[in-house]
């Protein structure tokens, strides 16, 4: 069976990799995932004469056996319809089984344990005329085959796996700037909340932020409390991007004293309450994605990462944030909404989906599929109904290219900023009214063209808003978590 790999330098030169047995195919399923799948079932399409690896779909490994029947055929009938819009037919199936033993329990006993599923599966891929060629349970650093009657190669206490970094396929790998970055439940750790004593801080926070937010949203004529919120939100996104990039602990936000208060950003969203950073030092040379994760959180303290959280349920809000997708800003971006992720505190789980779908694009875009595909995955759950995480995931997951949302939100922002440069402010129209001489003519200008309109929509029907979700949201940020009134997801 072959494993094509791209070189990083260009299109134009593959090389490909023969795999011989089922030793070479678990050592692989890391290479063509990016990670290390746990408690996972992954089925892998295998196209021509020489089993060319195909696309592939990964899934939990349901808890009830119950659940089986129903899961093995809708993964094989995914797999096979997802090659079918593409025109490549798959013509035969890997299966991989993936699950770290219970305490007490044997790396065979998994396997056993398994094996009904592996059948259903099989039978699965065979109802729709596919064969599947192999079937793999990997667990306990072992692997063993569904599928190879002979124990000389497969032997029934199964087979340890290579050596990390030791195989043929990894030496490809690497020459090929082929990067695997852990395992799966490593990769969703950095983006749920972690617990501790900082979670209570954090709750109490969100809970000030959404007191405070809905008011404000409320009061003014036509929206002008939400514009207000929305700016605000933005202005402390930006800062804290650059705090990343120019690391330094957190002031404590301004206090507003009035209506005529200048407050910075920070104090514009943030409650009276005094706050401190919930992790409390930063990891000076950090390696390892905990500790770096821990720094992160340093640089932000809870009444921030509250009032961030609140504000991006606004449609408008997180599709601005979106623009930040490249460069510099695409890596303190992905960071921050990493950060926002593991802040949102029961019962605040489902405020979760937007930085979380924030950070699947932000990852998508700067070319981190395996991690777009987890934080994508990982907002679905949070709220299964989240438009932009949907289109995102399909969007991802069926191979399309990115730029063609890239390049929609760079014109809706050129032209946002070129409006912005035609329309004066109201202070500088103030002025202008005040030194124009009696009896001058008025004068009218064209004004920029407006963005808040229709929405352009990016190629494979990926837009940045969305379409809207089928129930009405008036923009208020949900208070205790409660699925409730939202902006346009």
């Amino acid at each position: 069976m072959n494993a094509n790999h791209h070189e990083s330098s260009g299109p134009s030169r593959t090389q490909q990799i023969t795999l011989r047995g089922p030793a070479e195919l678990a050592d692989a399923l890391p290479f063509v995932l990016g990670f290390h799948p746990t408690d996972s079932v992954v089925l892998v399409a295998l196209h021509g004469e020489h089993g060319r690896f195909g696309g592939r779909v990964r899934l939990g490994i349901p808890r009830s056996p119950r659940e089986w029947a129903s899961t093995a055929d809708h993964l094989a009938e995914c797999l096979v319809e997802g090659g079918s819009r593409t025109g490549a037919r798959p013509d035969g199936i890997v299966v991989f089984l993936c699950q770290d033993p219970a305490p007490g329990e044997t790396g065979r006993r998994v396997m056993e344990r398994l094996r009904p599923f592996a059948q259903r599966l099989r039978t699965a891929c065979g109802a729709l005329d596919i064969p599947v060629y192999e079937a793999l349970c990997i667990t306990d650093g072992l692997y063993f085959s569904y599928c190879c009657p002979d124990q000389r190669c497969c032997p029934p206490d199964g087979t340890p796996l290579a050596l990390s970094g030791t195989s043929v396929m990894a030496a490809a790998a690497t020459y090929a700037g082929v990067q695997v970055r852990g395992s799966l439940r490593d990769m969703e750790a950095r983006l749920k909340p972690r617990g501790g004593p900082g979670d209570e801080e954090q709750r109490a926070a969100l809970d000030a932020s959404a007191a405070s937010l809905v008011p404000r949203i409320l009061e003014g004529a036509e929206g002008q409390g939400r514009e207000e919120v929305r700016e605000a939100t933005l202005r402390l996104a930006r800062e804290i991007l650059r705090r990343f990039v120019n690391p330094k602990p957190p002031n404590s936000p301004k206090i507003p004293n009035g209506p005529g208060s200048q407050a910075g950003a920070a104090g514009a969203l943030s409650t009276a309450r005094p706050v401190r950073p919930v992790v409390p030092a930063r990891f000076a040379g950090a390696t390892t994605a905990a500790a770096e994760d821990a720094a992160d959180d340093a640089l932000i303290t809870a009444d921030e990462a509250a009032a961030l959280v609140l504000g991006l349920q606004d449609r408008v809000t997180r599709d601005r944030a979106a623009e930040w997708m490249e460069g510099w800003e695409g890596t303190a971006a992905l960071r921050l909404w990493r950060v926002l992720a593991r802040r949102c505190v029961t019962p605040y789980q489902e405020h979760a989906a937007a930085p979380l779908t924030l950070a699947g694009w932000t990852a998508w875009s700067t070319g981190d599929e395996p991690t777009a595909r987890v934080a994508l995955g990982l907002a679905l759950d949070a709220d299964p109904e989240y438009v932009f995480a949907r289109l995102l995931h399909q969007a991802c997951n069926e191979g399309l290219d990115p730029e063609s949302l890239r390049s929609c939100l760079r014109s809706e922002r050129d032209d946002r900023a070129a409006a912005e440069q035609e329309t004066p402010s109201p202070s500088k129209r103030t002025r202008m009214r005040a030194t124009r001489r009696p009896g001058t003519p008025l004068t009218l200008r064209k004004p920029g063209r407006q963005t808040g309109g229709s929405e352009r929509r990016a190629a494979a029907g990926v837009r940045p808003g969305g379409p809207a979700s089928g129930r009405p949201g008036s923009g208020i940020p949900r208070h205790g978590g409660q699925r409730g009134s939202r902006s346009d997801r």
